[in-house]
């Protein structure tokens, strides 16, 4: 057997990593055990490693994430991560990125949160069968979020400068706190009463478990469910996943990539549209060209030159077939006359007439029935001899 081609180690370790970034489960999981080995970095990034009785694996917790702790890390404390699990290919290790962290005691915002999950996947509400497809040039974009947030200002900025033209209308809603998925759920229904727009943008800017759980309630994803309006779901950073991240139509890292997806480039819309109006004028001016060139070919044919020359031929071809059906049907009649003589001629010698021209006879009774045995006649019965050239009247008279 031929050995196959070795790899390097580092392409090892980028197919590894690979594998583990198209996890799903790994994309967004919930890890609880003890912190050690802790220190703060001069750049404000959190490395350590998180353990329980019988493994441990390494951690890092960005500057970006680490304004959301609501208490100071230390060696021996017990904690709830949410990360993503990558691999770091130099050292062909695979670590947990933290993107949220609590002292090991708030995991029922977890628990809630895969219960939840597994009940509408079950339900079907995260089927790619219903998703709605995003329009392509949205008339209108709605937008549910902060009226005060940067969040707001990020898609403006990105949809006005990707699409001039396109009209933004916001519904101010609580993104945080008590009562925010209610407003959520207002505004998603409050465009599809009013259906003033193509399509909906929901979201908020990154932050804690907590402060995400409006997007992870069961009223906010059925709302989502139920709208007849693609909606876009842009709920903090990148590697943040919420309930409706699942729900909606369409899944954005960030509120500004949703502003991306949303609305297509103006200048390179137009550059497509200029290139398909070369292309259509190349192709009609090459349709035209082989139709002229049919055209010519048409008329140099033969017939068309001397259109009687075909005329001509046909009847040939059916002066040709009519002597070859008159001597077909000249045949089938000889063959049929000599067949009708034979069949003649058959029953002429089996005819009861030929058989009384030699000399025999029959005789009838008087009711013109064939006498074939004495025993069915008697004495003075009437009875008729009937010969090849008449008949002779008789009595019985022994």
């Amino acid at each position: 057997m031929e050995r196959p081609e070795p790899i390097s180690v580092s392409e090892l370790n980028a197919y590894m990593k690979t594998l583990v970034d198209e996890d799903a489960f790994l994309n967004n999981v919930y890890i609880r055990g003890e912190i050690s080995n802790f220190k703060r970095h001069y750049t404000g990034h959190l490395y350590f490693t998180l353990k329980d009785k019988n493994s441990l694996i390494k951690c890092v917790m960005f500057k970006s994430y680490t304004s959301y702790l609501n208490f100071e890390p230390q060696d021996g404390v017990s904690v709830v991560i949410l990360g993503t699990v990558s691999v770091f290919e130099r050292d062909g290790v695979y670590q947990i990125y933290a993107k949220g962290m609590e002292v090991d005691g708030v995991g029922a915002l977890y628990e809630a949160f895969e219960k939840l999950k597994t009940k509408l996947g079950e339900e079907g509400l995260f089927d790619e069968k219903h998703k709605k497809k995003i329009p392509m040039l949205p008339k209108a974009i709605g937008v549910i979020t902060s009226k005060t947030g940067a969040v707001i200002r990020d898609i403006i900025n990105v949809t006005t400068r990707r699409f001039p033209g396109v009209h933004i209308i916001l519904y101010p809603a609580s993104v945080q706190g008590k009562g925010a998925a209610e407003t959520i759920v207002k505004g998603i229904e409050y465009f599809n009463q009013a259906q003033n727009v193509d399509v909906l943008i929901i979201g908020r800017g990154g932050g804690s478990l907590e402060d995400l759980w409006p997007f992870n309630e069961e009223i906010t994803a059925r709302a989502i469910f139920a709208s007849q309006i693609p909606i876009i779901s842009a709920v903090g950073h990148e590697t943040d996943f919420t309930i409706s991240d699942f729900v909606a139509d369409l899944r954005a890292p960030t509120p500004s990539a949703a502003g991306e997806l949303a609305v297509p480039e103006l200048s390179e819309l137009t550059w497509k549209i200029s290139n398909y109006q070369r292309s259509l004028a190349q192709f009609l001016k090459k349709k035209l060209e082989l139709m002229k060139h049919s055209y010519e070919a048409i008329l140099s044919r033969r017939i068309l030159k001397n259109p009687l020359e075909l005329i001509h031929d046909k009847a040939l071809l059916v002066e040709r077939d009519e002597k070859d059906l008159i001597h077909y049907m000249s045949l089938r009649v000889k063959e049929e006359r000599v067949r009708l003589t034979r069949q003649i001629a058959s029953l002429d010698s089996l005819s009861p007439l030929k058989t009384l021209s030699r000399g025999y006879s029959v005789v009838i009774d008087k009711n013109d029935n064939v006498i074939v045995s004495i025993k069915t006649i008697k004495k003075d019965d009437d009875i008729k001899i009937v010969m090849h050239d008449g008949s002779i009247e008789a009595k019985v008279v022994s």
